[in-house]
Parts: C-alpha cells; sequence; structure tokens
C-alpha cells in the first residue's frame, strides 16, 4: 500500500496562470511559499496545479500572497530540454482540495504579498487542518 498525501500553508508567489481548453477543462497553475518554523528561514517553494472548479476558484478568487491551504499529491513531471536534449523533470503537487484562508481584508490590500503577516507564520486560527 503506498500513500502519496501533501498538506500545505502557505502564500501564493504569483497570480495563477489558468489556461482553458476546447474541452471545457481548466487547469490554474502557481507557486506556493511555506514558511519553516524559524523565521530565519528562508520559505519552501511548491508548484501547484489545480483542475476543475478548484482551478476557477484559483482563478478568481487567488492572487499574489493570498494564504492558501492545499491538499493534493506529489507528482514528477518529465520531459526532454528542447536546446540541450537533457530530460528534466520537476516535482509538482497536484491540488485535490483549496482552502482560501485569507480575510477578506486581507484581498483588499491589492494582493502584492504585502497583507498583514505575509513572511510570518499563519496562526493556528488560519490553519483547517
Amino acid at each position: 500500500m503506498g500513500v502519496n498525501s501533501v498538506t500545505l500553508v502557505g502564500r501564493a508567489g504569483r497570480d495563477p496562470e489558468v489556461r482553458y481548453f476546447e474541452s471545457g477543462s481548466v487547469v490554474a497553475n502557481l507557486t506556493l511559499a511555506v514558511n519553516r518554523r524559524s523565521r530565519d528561514d528562508e520559505p519552501d517553494w511548491f508548484n501547484l496545479e489545480i483542475w476543475g472548479k478548484q482551478a476557477q476558484v484559483a482563478a478568481d478568487y487567488v492572487k499574489k500572497g493570498s494564504l492558501l491551504g492545499i491538499i493534493g499529491s506529489l507528482k514528477l513531471d518529465r520531459w526532454t530540454d528542447r536546446a540541450s536534449g537533457e530530460e528534466r523533470s520537476k516535482p509538482v503537487v497536484r491540488v485535490d482540495r483549496l482552502e482560501l484562508l485569507g480575510s477578506k481584508r486581507d484581498g483588499e490590500q491589492g494582493g502584492a504579498g504585502q497583507g498583514a503577516g505575509f513572511g510570518g507564520n499563519p496562526s493556528e486560527e488560519e490553519v483547517p487542518f
């Protein structure tokens, strides 16, 4: 039996890139910065891939600096670099559940990553898990 589960709480590193397909599918890609326990450490960065209705929610409501909680699974994207011909890969979190954790006030601050608490650890009240 294998378990592939990822649970993260962090801030959106940029506005989502959203693509719509002729089939009606939608995908949103963005990065998530997750702070470590020590404020002196740099955050860990994760690439997120969100499909379907949750991708549309991300497109409509997530901005750079938004506080998010996600549950998903880890996958490894692989491709051949066109310039060098080398095999490349990067880990991506495929999001199954997206939670918008910031307050309405956070969203009104312009989403420029300068909202209250950016760079700090979320309080226990903000963590839905």
